[in-house]
């Protein structure tokens, strides 16, 4: 005996609609990733950016604050030294030992020879700032290139680098500095090359240390499985990573090179055609007695700026540290 629900199907044949496959997408569209394929960073919805939190953090730091107003400052004077100070600074332009506030055309006084002083100090921090910016640069490009090669690849190539960090590290690094402004011509050039080369060393036993600490993270093992080269690994994936301890160093260095180019203006093997700071101290020696403002002036010029940088070398480092960043 049949049921009614039975009775239903009897005569109606039972149909079946066939899986539809759908068009195969090409691989840009799917979101596949190659070693030609652009990173993609997700995210999460309302997550503050890494600067962001970083800039808060160094602008929280009142000191570092402070040490980046001063540094505009006198960021600003040399900007403005030829609208302020059109003229050769190295001309005479009033009666010698001009004292400050004795003139109100020169309120930083003259020198022995009649210079005007505030203008010697505007164009000499256009000299100082410039040579230790590019002597900056010349050394993290050396010492980045060479840390990052030895901490990546390891074995003899890292055991070579070391050694000719160590090679370097022997010899004093102001006294590799005469010797070779005085085998080259001495000019402002000259100068921040010589205080580049002796100054990649620290940057390449850092860059080292933190690519022999990243160069087995799971981001970097992922990227040699997908293929990408060396290189592409290196400079985007590592060296990114690897950042702000170089840009806390950077500071730093722009003040070590403003120091040793003032020193060696001080000594007489600056550029003879260029006012700097340090040789307006070696100028105002001899009279350091009957003139110290002609010493003094500049020499708390150069105090500033290396106070400068380091407040503000310091305010980096508490904001980009990530231990220090845990603790507050």
């Amino acid at each position: 005996m049949t049921t009614p629900a039975s009775l239903s199907t009897i005569g109606s044949e039972e149909t079946f609609d066939e899986p539809t496959l759908a068009p195969r997408s090409p691989p840009h569209a799917r979101g596949a990733v190659g070693p030609h394929s652009p990173a993609v960073v997700v995210r999460p919805a309302g997550a503050t950016p890494a600067w962001r939190r970083a800039l808060r953090a160094f602008l929280r730091q009142r000191i570092a604050v402070v040490g980046v107003v001063l540094l505009a400052g006198i960021v600003a004077m040399a900007v403005l030294a030829p609208v302020l100070y059109p003229g050769d600074p190295l001309d005479m332009a009033a009666a010698p030992f001009l004292w400050p506030g004795q003139d109100s055309a020169f309120p930083l006084g003259t020198d022995s020879l009649g210079r005007d002083v505030a203008a010697g100090i505007a164009h000499g921090a256009r000299v100082s700032l410039l040579a230790g910016l590019w002597a900056t640069v010349i050394g993290l490009t050396l010492g980045v290139l060479v840390g990052a090669v030895a901490g990546y690849f390891g074995g003899w190539v890292d055991d070579a680098a070391v050694r000719l960090v160590e090679l370097f590290q022997t010899i004093p690094p102001f006294l590799l500095v005469i010797v070779l402004v005085a085998i080259w011509e001495p000019s402002i050039p000259t100068i921040t090359a010589a205080i580049g080369i002796v100054s990649w060393p620290q940057v390449a036993r850092l860059v080292r240390a933190e690519f022999r600490s990243l160069r087995q993270k799971d981001f970097v093992m992922a990227a040699r499985g997908l293929g990408f080269g060396h290189g592409r690994i290196i400079f985007l994936e590592i060296l990114p990573n690897a950042l702000p301890p170089i840009i806390v160093s950077s500071s730093v260095m722009v003040a070590t090179a403003i120091l040793m180019e003032s020193a060696l203006s001080f000594l007489g093997m600056g550029d003879a055609n260029r006012v700097s700071w340090g040789s307006m101290i070696g100028n105002g020696r001899e009279v350091l007695r009957t003139a110290w403002f002609l010493t003094a002036v500049p020499g708390a010029t150069i105090v500033v700026t290396v106070l400068s940088l380091n407040l503000v070398s310091d305010g980096l480092n508490e904001a980009l540290n990530p231990r220090l960043g845990e603790r507050r």
